[in-house]
């Protein structure tokens, strides 16, 4: 069992060592065996204090997951969703994105294309088209890439 001003001190560091959203930090909390009501206090202190934030976490996610990990809009919005992000704070974190989007989707696809050393076109197709959608990028950009590297070669 903690302290308050314990546990409050703890969940700042955590806080601000990465932005974190409600759930993980409620998760923290009730790891840490804090009661329903303490919750509720030390979260609403850490918004009032600007720890929290989850604007702030949805579009550092967003353009992390997409610049690090190359994830497309589909896979970011999943697992935004999954952390209890709501719709508005998911399009206001797409907008930090979206001026790289596309561009960088070209370069990504161009340098996965190349390195595919399948030699059945079938093949080499599947391959990725399996992997840019199983990184999150929508079907209709994946499928009007790969007839378009197709016709490349």
């Amino acid at each position: 069992m903690y302290i308050l001003q314990e546990v409050k001190r703890k969940i700042e560091h955590y806080c601000a060592y990465q932005d974190r959203c409600h759930q993980e930090v409620i998760s923290k909390l009730w790891e840490m065996k804090m009661e329903s009501d303490e919750i509720d206090v030390v979260v609403s202190q850490l918004i009032a204090d600007n720890f929290l934030n989850e604007e702030r976490f949805a579009c550092s996610f967003a353009r992390g997951k997409h610049r690090i990990k190359h994830w497309g809009k589909v896979r970011i919005t999943n697992e935004l969703k999954f952390r209890k992000i709501n719709q508005t704070l998911i399009k206001i974190a797409f907008k930090e994105i979206e001026g790289e989007y596309h561009t960088n989707f070209e370069i990504w696809s161009q340098k996965y294309w190349d390195t595919i050393a399948e030699r059945n076109a079938l093949k080499k197709r599947k391959k990725f088209c399996d992997y840019f959608l199983r990184r999150g990028f929508e079907s209709f950009l994946v499928y009007d890439k790969v007839k378009g590297l197709e016709l490349i070669e």
